[in-house]
């Protein structure tokens, strides 16, 4: 996410900080270095203009010039103005009503009803009892999806093949009310570019169902497109925010930058990958650390807390105590970090992530083959790990479809993590280790 406008901003803020003094001629070099850095990431212009004003204001005033650390200061305010740019405060759904109506609108191919779903699963981990709507009556595959996507969550999906989108989307508010569900999401038709029949069509569902939330789903990867789209749909329909998604995929930045400032309308969620658990709250500043380099912890730590055991965290810190860490708490260690998201989006919420991998680029393929390896082992080898001798690494290595030198690899990892393991206990007293360390 973000990567080549994190590296290029980095770039440039390593350069500043690397003076002991700054003149205004540093700072003026320097900002237009960010501004040409932005331009690239494909934000939009105006948004570009306006910004580099208000950092430039501060940036060449005292608090820079006569600090101790001008350099950190720059970094400090530009931090703050892409804090305000993205919206300052977390915007939250605003669900008051029961039933509470979300409207979700969009051009096909933004991944709309893949969103839909998201975004159920989101509310009903949060207590509420959602319930779809299959609106988009012209695309049998986009009813067919989502009746699949609520099956899987064991969540209500009203849908009439061939009906009125209006007319479904009031029946089902209807339904809602006597089978007491809370939270209507509506997935409307979409076009492959903006109509005017969509548009008509998309006012009259808001008028039938005076919805509490009318999101722009918004494909992140279009950039300044998806800006545009979101100016159209918010003069015709007012939204109350936006979801982007694809994200991870998002390399510039673009249109996560811009579409706050451009529409005035909140972004309330992100997409981060193609799995139904990847969509996330959009928290400004935390996106604004991302974007600078400097990780996001918060987020995987609740991350962390809602999606790893904790149980089995807590009877691991025990084996670990007590010295009997084995292959088989290595495997169950790695699929757990599975459950976090790929490894290069676990990095990307750490501080100094585009240091660390470029230091060591992020190699999905060998946690895959590790696992491999680790599982074409008997239970009995993953709980005694010294039974393994030669002929048994060659049974493994085949079961795997790796080689030997695979499987000694992964054993020497193993005794690796045991070590760093062991000391991490000894290091707190008696064996003890600090109280969230398994926690978080």
């Amino acid at each position: 996410m973000f990567d080549s406008l994190t590296s290029r901003l980095n770039a440039v803020f390593s350069r500043l900080r690397g003076k002991g003094r700054l003149t205004e001629a540093d700072v003026a070099a320097g900002l237009r270095e960010i501004r040409l850095v932005l331009l690239e990431a494909d934000v939009h212009f105006k948004v570009v203009k306006d910004l580099m004003g208000r950092i430039q204001e501060r940036a060449v005033g005292a608090e820079v010039l006569e600090s101790l650390s001008p350099g950190q200061q720059v970094v400090k305010i530009v931090r703050d103005e892409l804090v305000g740019l993205l919206g300052q405060e977390r915007a939250p759904l605003s669900l008051d009503r029961r039933p509470a109506v979300i409207v979700l609108v969009g051009l096909q191919g933004s991944g709309k009803t893949t969103t839909a779903a998201k975004l159920a699963l989101t509310l009903k981990k949060d207590g509420r009892k959602p319930a779809l709507v299959a609106a988009d009556v012209y695309r049998p595959a986009a009813i067919d999806q989502l009746e699949k996507l609520g099956g899987d969550l064991e969540i209500p999906v009203l849908s009439e093949r061939g009906g009125n989108p209006v007319a479904i989307a009031g029946r089902a508010l209807d339904w809602a009310k006597e089978n007491l569900r809370d939270v209507v999401i509506i997935d409307t038709a979409g076009r492959l570019q903006i109509d005017e029949a969509m548009m008509r069509e998309l006012e009259e569902v808001k008028r039938a169902t005076a919805p509490d939330e009318l999101l722009l789903v918004a494909d992140a990867m279009t950039g300044q497109e998806a800006v545009n789209i979101a100016s159209t749909f918010d003069q015709r329909l007012s939204l109350s925010g936006v979801i982007l998604t694809k994200l991870d995929g998002d390399a510039r930045g673009g249109a996560a930058l811009s579409i706050r400032a451009v529409t005035g309308r909140p972004i309330k969620f992100v997409g981060t990958g193609e799995k139904i658990a990847e969509l996330e709250p959009f928290h400004p500043a935390r996106m604004a650390d991302r974007i600078l380099g400097m990780g996001d912890v918060l987020s995987l730590i609740e991350q962390a807390e809602e999606k790893l055991d904790q149980k089995k965290a807590e009877e691991l810190a025990e084996r670990i105590l007590k010295n009997r860490f084995t292959l088989q708490d290595f495997l169950d260690q790695l699929l757990e970090m599975r459950k976090l998201g790929p490894l290069s989006q676990i990095l990307d919420k750490l501080p100094g992530a585009a240091k660390l991998k470029a230091a060591s680029p992020v190699d999905e393929s060998e946690i895959d083959r590790t696992l491999a390896i680790l599982r074409s082992m008997t239970l009995e080898e993953r709980q005694n790990p010294s039974i393994i001798g030669g002929s048994r690494k060659k049974r493994i290595a085949r079961g795997s479809g790796t080689k030997v030198r695979d499987v000694n690899q992964t054993l020497e990892s193993f005794e690796q993590a045991k070590r760093a393991l062991k000391q991490v206990g000894g290091k707190h007293g008696k064996g003890r280790f600090p109280p969230d360390l398994f926690k978080r």
